[in-house]
């Protein structure tokens, strides 16, 4: 977009940064165009519903609301210093819209934030008969009729020259200017930060002035003199002079865990409490910024690559497993998964997969292209899915990249594709966290909603046509069983191949057990991704498969670990 004035309404809720750090790829400029007036338009409504159920829930003025919205932000990345811009701009005709008891479709609508070209339908979220919609629409445009600010924005001009948002619009744009999520999707550098790439996503440098120091890495010297593998573990024990690393870690066969993954894997989540009035307190934005740097995005707390505990955390993350059976395996974990990734995509990021062949220990390294091969927003989903035939060729592409760049001994295993019916048949009829105050908002609706913009992140699943829920769970069947004809009929010189299926029935049974409902498992705002809960029994689903049927690729459990935390602790932690 040429202007950001269409973003500054969103970024008080983040709702807009979808725009960057969308579940889409990289698209072409009429998708781009398309998919920016869509997250727009869901953005304005997600806002607006947020400012009329705060004024319901604490019987406040819409003023009052969206001043109380405000302040619960944080003033990093200035969202504070935004909103309260966005409601001097937009406010007055905001309130008036409400004050008259016309609903958020219709406001974002009158704004112009929610356009339909000629001959496309209303999207809406909340129900409204047509009838009494177009009455609505016709009471709404005499409401703002005499708006000055729509007048001033209707002329061409500009939101940002506004003297109130100038420095403001300038700050945002430096701000993306400096650190846009994909700027650095080609390097493999670690990072002593944690978020933009940094070490939620990969282990954390430990030594940022030495770029031979770094996760993964055999050491240099037996790590006599510095830690060149930053898994915390060097020196000399003075008891024999034998250096630590060699004493604990020489045939204990270390090896990192890599995730070529899509937002399912990078754990994409938006708080519940982001846009649910009831919940909302200066406490529920605390992590909004760092959120925003990762692309709403979770590594660190996801089912491979996840170090960080939580609240109610009930299993560990491959990676912490990995640790734990072996603890010279510290740090070694990379988060290689972009939103919106696909094995159409994948050769545009995997460069920046760290792995040397002769100075690195080997890998596990987990292909996880779950959904974006059959997953899209376009009103007819199927003509946009990958066929087994080019997901073949794409597939054979990156195993080939893989094998020139991984150190033998490493092992690489090909996950297949859910059956994502279950999301429509658990959460259809179920509230969606905008319709629980008033009942008025299913998934279904929300499903509704965002397949009309075409934004929905899988049309093809999240749709109340079964025939159509039904082909696409076909096509990712067939996918997944062209990995199986893979891993069954190719060899590689530098590792060795699995396939294994993403069995969800097997994780919403263990759930079960627990006394937990399926729903539980899925995202609640966006009704699409798996939940931590659900990415943790994956976890755990796939650390047991792995141990029963290839026990090999997890290597030994090391006998040392005892020693190694009484001599180091934790390792230097993360």
């Amino acid at each position: 977009m040429k202007s950001p004035w269409k973003i500054l309404i969103a970024a008080p809720l983040v709702h807009f940064l979808a725009l960057h750090a969308s579940t889409y790829p990289v698209l072409d400029d009429q998708s781009t165009i398309r998919l920016s007036r869509g997250y727009t338009c869901v953005g304005c409504v997600l806002v607006v519903s947020v400012i009329e159920q705060l004024a319901q829930v604490h019987n406040s003025t819409v003023q009052a609301s969206m001043e109380k919205l405000c302040n619960y932000l944080p003033e990093k990345l200035f969202l504070k210093t935004t909103c309260h811009a966005v409601i001097h701009v937009f406010g007055p005709d905001i309130i008036k819209l409400l004050s008259e008891k016309i609903n958020a479709d219709v406001v974002c609508h009158m704004l112009e934030f929610c356009k339909e070209d000629t001959g496309q339908p209303f999207c809406h979220l909340y129900a409204i008969p047509e009838e009494a919609r177009k009455l609505t629409l016709e009471k709404a445009k005499q409401i703002v009729k005499k708006s000055q600010t729509l007048k001033y924005l209707r002329s061409g001009s500009d939101i940002c020259s506004l003297p109130l948002l100038a420095k403001i619009c300038q700050k945002i744009k430096l701000s993306i200017k400096n650190s846009v999520p994909f700027k650095d999707v080609d390097s493999d550098k670690y990072s002593v930060f944690p978020t933009l790439r940094g070490y939620h996503w990969r282990g954390r440098d430990c030594n940022d002035s030495n770029k031979m120091a770094y996760p993964g890495r055999r050491p240099d010297n037996w790590d006599v003199h510095q830690d060149s593998n930053c898994n915390g573990i060097w020196g000399v024990d003075p008891k024999d002079g034998i250096p630590y690393e060699k004493k604990f870690c020489e045939g204990s066969q270390p090896k990192g865990i890599i995730l070529l993954g899509d937002s399912a894997g990078a754990h994409f989540h938006i708080a519940p409490e982001w846009i649910t009035a009831s919940q909302m307190s200066l406490k529920s934005f605390i992590n909004l910024p760092t959120a925003i740097s990762d692309e709403l995005n979770w590594p660190q707390l996801s089912g491979t690559t996840g170090f960080l505990d939580s609240p109610g955390r009930i299993k560990n993350s491959i990676y912490l497993q990995l640790r734990k059976r072996n603890h010279c395996n510290h740090r070694d974990y990379q988060n290689i998964s972009r939103n919106g990734a696909s094995s159409q995509t994948l050769e545009r990021f995997i460069r920046s997969l760290s792995r040397n062949q002769q100075l690195d220990h080997p890998a596990i390294v987990i292909y996880a292209m779950i959904g974006n091969d059959v997953c899209n927003g376009k009103i007819d989903p199927v003509p946009g899915m990958t066929t087994p035939e080019k997901f073949y060729s794409k597939v054979m592409q990156t195993l080939k990249y893989l094998n020139a760049h991984l150190p033998n001994g490493s092992h690489v295993i090909l996950y297949g594709l859910p059956d994502g019916r279950f999301l429509w048949n658990n959460l259809h009829n179920r509230y969606h966290p905008l319709g629980q105050l008033n009942k008025d908002v299913t998934y279904a609706d929300f499903y509704s909603f965002l397949s009309c913009l075409q934004v929905s992140p899988c049309h093809g699943w999240m749709s109340s046509n079964k025939t159509l829920r039904t082909l696409t769970s076909e096509r990712a069947e067939q996918l997944s069983n062209t990995l199986k004809k893979i891993a069954s009929s190719r060899k590689f010189t530098n590792f060795d191949l699995f396939y294994m299926d993403f069995d969800f029935q097997e994780v919403i049974e263990e759930w079960r057990k627990k006394g937990g409902q399926p729903w539980q498992l899925i995202e609640p705002v966006d009704g699409f991704h798996p939940n931590e809960v659900a990415l943790l029994l994956l976890a755990d689903c796939f650390w047991k498969k792995i141990q029963l049927q290839w026990p090999q690729v997890l290597g030994k459990e090391n006998p040392f670990n005892p020693q190694i935390e009484q001599v180091f602790g934790d390792q230097g932690g993360h």
